[in-house]
């Protein structure tokens, strides 16, 4: 049992160490989110990789790596090291990005914990604003956004 998990942890890229929280429908999946309070910040990483006293977020995306990691991605994961943050009590120097064809090591520094910060003031300031003027270029996208149903710009039905 313990080489089995052992194999499918490298398969999924995940490092060393005991996997203590997963949201994939690979293994098991949980009903409650890493909620932060201080940050006013609520999430579900794909893994947390216990690994000595760190706790390293891991994030899988489908397909392969690209040559720079969209922005989004590293933001995603700069919230998920937040959330363990202020969840865990420690800090995590770093967090994993997983494609299909290559796992990143990426660093949770100063700047980037300062960029995923500064990008949640501009997220709240977005939601106090009367008019927002979003980008409605890709209906694919817009049929999955959230806000759809209470968006008068949408491109898609709503029916």
């Amino acid at each position: 049992m313990l080489w089995w998990s052992s194999r499918i942890s490298r398969a999924a890229g995940l490092p060393a160490g005991r996997v203590i929280y997963a949201d994939t429908s690979r293994w098991w999946r949980v009903k409650t989110s890493i909620i932060s309070r201080r940050w006013g910040l609520v999430g579900r990483p794909d893994y947390l990789v216990k690994h000595g006293r760190e706790i390293i977020p891991v994030e899988v995306k489908s397909g392969p790596r690209p040559i720079h990691p969209h922005p989004s991605h590293l933001l995603q994961l700069a919230a998920y090291c937040l959330l363990v943050e202020d969840w865990a009590s420690h800090r995590p120097s770093h967090g994993l990005l997983c494609y299909d064809d290559a796992t990143l090591v990426v660093p949770f520094d100063d700047a980037l914990r300062q960029a995923v910060l500064e990008t949640l003031t501009e997220l709240r300031r977005a939601l106090t604003r009367v008019e927002v003027a979003r980008s409605h270029q890709d209906p694919a996208r817009c049929l999955g956004c959230g806000l759809r149903h209470a968006c008068e710009q949408t491109l898609v039905s709503t029916g």
